[in-house]
């Protein structure tokens, strides 16, 4: 088994790209749109000024650094040395001074700091590890007894595969070509199986819908293509 959960040509992929992180009209302008989408669903359930959260597979730092400029005190992590490059730059030239950024997997994180976040996020990184229940699992360590851990990813049935792959990367060109694998998607039934054999209650589920037309995302309770879970440690 590979001892990290980690694909490396997943790495390489968003690594090379990583310089282009915080370009809102390059191949990450779709996550800097969804962006104020999460940060205030994630609000809405958690209170963020004050609270302790971790961002797991954080990237170049877009949602860290927005909880960050909420109030919270954040820490993100990831296994790309480039993109957390790219995030801590960005936060020294925005003076986001209540985030900080680390190289290392949530299953490290987890022995090292367990039930130590009120808040743990986890958004569009599951479908990209070799064992998305792992991440869970380290995610449910993580999150101290009455917490959140927000998920979000793919959907895997025809629609996503011909609105996140075809659509998304061929037609659209919103994403690079190869950014997801059909069979890396993960089920609704699947994740919530992973969050509760890791002791994590689902608590809200919402889906993220896009017109092609207005260009515009919304949250609905579409969960057919993307979606995000709210979920709860006891």
């Amino acid at each position: 088994m590979n001892p990290l959960n980690a694909d490396p040509a997943e790495l390489a992929k968003f690594s090379d790209l990583a310089h282009r992180w915080w370009d809102p009209e390059s191949e990450f302008r779709p996550l800097h749109q969804i962006n104020p989408l999460r940060l205030a669903w994630i609000e809405g359930l958690a209170l963020l000024p004050g609270q302790r959260v971790l961002d797991v597979g954080c990237g170049g730092g877009i949602l860290s650094d927005s909880m960050a400029r909420k109030g919270a005190d954040v820490t993100g992590i990831d296994l790309s040395s480039k993109a957390l490059k790219v995030a801590q730059l960005h936060a020294l030239e925005a003076g986001t001074t209540q985030v900080s950024y680390r190289e290392i997997s949530a299953e490290a994180m987890a022995q090292e700091q367990p039930a130590s976040f009120d808040v743990v996020t986890c958004m569009e990184m599951l479908e990209h590890v070799p064992d998305p229940a792992s991440v869970v699992r380290a995610c449910a360590t993580l999150v101290k007894p009455g917490g959140w851990v927000f998920f979000s990813t793919i959907n895997r049935n025809p629609k996503s595969f011909l609105f996140a792959i075809v659509g998304a990367e061929y037609l659209l060109q919103m994403l690079p070509k190869g950014t997801h694998e059909y069979a890396k998607m993960i089920r609704p039934s699947e994740l919530a199986r992973y969050c509760r054999a890791a002791d994590l209650n689902v608590e809200h589920t919402r889906g993220m819908e896009y017109n092609p037309l207005t260009k515009r995302y919304w949250l609905s309770d579409d969960t057919s293509v993307n979606y995000m879970f709210a979920t709860r440690r006891p």
